[in-house]
C-alpha cells in the first residue's frame, strides 16, 4: 500500500480532536483490573495464554548468532517435561539475526519478528530505515517492529511521523508492522493516545508500547489509554489493530491482570496472539513455574527453567 493510498484511506487525522484522557479516571480503572478474582481453571487456561502471547526477545549488543539459536530452541522447547504446552508467538531479534532465527526456528509456525527504523532511537535518515526494514524482510521477518520519531512528534510534526509510518508500513509489504510510540518519552497520556490514534491511521497493524530500553515502560494506564483508542479506531474504521505492552512484564500475575483489562476493553475477539503480544525476555519462566504449580501444587526450583 503507497503512502498516497494510506492518506486516502486512513488519512492524516486532526490530532486536535483527539478525545482528551481522564487520568484520574484511568488510573483508578487500571487499579480495578488488579483486584479481580480468577478461579483456577480460569487462571490455567489464562496462563496458558500468556505463554502463546509472548515474543520472547533479545535485543542486546552482544547477541551473537549462538545466544539467539539458543532462544530459539527455549522458543521450540518452552518446558518439555510439561507436554501439550502452547508455543510462544515470535522470536525477536535485530535484523541482522533474521535469517539465523528464521533457520533455527524452522518449521515450528513460530514467526520472527525484527526491530528496525534505527531501534531503539529511531534517529537516522528515512532512507535507512526503509533500507533495514526491507533486509530485515527479505531476510524472512515476518513482523516488523518500528520505532515512531518522538522528536518530530513532540515538536507536533505529526505529517512527518504520519508520512514516515506510512513508508515503512509499504515496505513491510505482507509483513505485519508493529509501531512502537515508546511512551516513556512520550511524557503524558494525552500524548500517548494521540500517537496510538496517529500511528492507527498511518497503517498500523499493531500498536506497541516501548523498546524496553527507556523507563517507564509497560504500564497498565497507558496500555488502557492505547486499548481505548484501538477500541474506538475499531468503531470509526472497522478495522481491528493489534497491542503489544513491552518491557517490565515479568510476572504472570501481571501479564493476567493485563489480560483481563484487554477482555474488558475489547472483548475477546482481541484475545489471541494475532491482536495481542507481550514483548518479554523473562516472563515465558514465571508463566511455566505458574503453570507447573497448579498442575503439582509445588513450585519448582528457577534453575529447572533455561535463562534464555
Amino acid at each position: 500500500m503507497s503512502v498516497t493510498a494510506i492518506r486516502e484511506t486512513g488519512h492524516l487525522p486532526d490530532l486536535s480532536r483527539v478525545p482528551l484522557v481522564d487520568e484520574v479516571g484511568v488510573e483508578e480503572r487500571s487499579a480495578r483490573f488488579q483486584t479481580r478474582s480468577i478461579k483456577k481453571e480460569s487462571k490455567v487456561e489464562a496462563l496458558r495464554m500468556v505463554l502463546s502471547m509472548i515474543d520472547l526477545t533479545t535485543l542486546e549488543g552482544q547477541d551473537t548468532p549462538g545466544k539467539v539459536q539458543q532462544l530459539c530452541q527455549k522458543a521450540i522447547h518452552l518446558h518439555d517435561a510439561m507436554p501439550g504446552l502452547p508455543h510462544v508467538a515470535a522470536v525477536c531479534v535485530y535484523p541482522t539475526m533474521v535469517g539465523v532465527a528464521k533457520k533455527a526456528l524452522g518449521k515450528n509456525n513460530i514467526k520472527v519478528a525484527s526491530v528496525a527504523t534505527a531501534f531503539p532511537s529511531g534517529m537516522a535518515p528515512r532512507q535507512i530505515k526503509l533500507e533495514e526494514t526491507r533486509i530485515a524482510v527479505d531476510e524472512g521477518a515476518d513482523e516488523i517492529d518500528m520505532v515512531i520519531s518522538r522528536g518530530a512528534f513532540l515538536q507536533g510534526d505529526y505529517g512527518f511521523v504520519f508520512d514516515e509510518i506510512a513508508a515503512i508500513r509499504e515496505a513491510c509489504g505482507d509483513a505485519h508492522l508493529k509501531v512502537i510510540l515508546e511512551t516513556g518519552e512520550l511524557g503524558t497520556l494525552d500524548r500517548v493516545r494521540r500517537a496510538s490514534v496517529l500511528a492507527m491511521h498511518a497503517g498500523a497493524d499493531f500498536i506497541k508500547t516501548s523498546t524496553g530500553k527507556i523507563q517507564p515502560a509497560a504500564t497498565l494506564p497507558v496500555t488502557l489509554v492505547m486499548l481505548q483508542a484501538i477500541r474506538d479506531y475499531f468503531y470509526e474504521t472497522g478495522r481491528m489493530v493489534g497491542m503489544k505492552p513491552a518491557g517490565g512484564i515479568s510476572s504472570a500475575k501481571l501479564a493476567i491482570h493485563y489480560l483481563v483489562m484487554l477482555r474488558e476493553t475489547l472483548g475477546a475477539a482481541w484475545m489471541t496472539p494475532a491482536w495481542y503480544r507481550f514483548g518479554a525476555s523473562s516472563l515465558a519462566n514465571d508463566v511455566l513455574m505458574q503453570l507447573r504449580k497448579q498442575a503439582t501444587g509445588i513450585y519448582q526450583s528457577a534453575d529447572y527453567f533455561s535463562k534464555d
